[in-house]
């Protein structure tokens, strides 16, 4: 049996198999009956990323 992480990570994945980060995040929320925030949510988005590690993800999700 997995556990609620486990269960929860691979459930994201498959959401992000399908859909931008933003819908499969709003999507899980829904779910769990929380309130989203999504302009705090994206406030603190990238704030441990660097610039190049952005871009990567960027030019990763175009190949898509």
């Amino acid at each position: 049996m997995k556990t609620d992480t486990e269960l929860r990570v691979e459930g994201m994945n498959l959401l992000l198999k399908n859909m931008d980060i933003v819908d499969a995040e709003r999507f899980f929320s829904l779910i769990q009956g929380e309130k989203f925030d999504y302009t705090k949510w994206r406030k603190n988005l990238w704030e441990n990323s660097s610039v190049k590690e952005i871009s990567k993800l960027a030019m990763q999700n175009l190949k898509k």
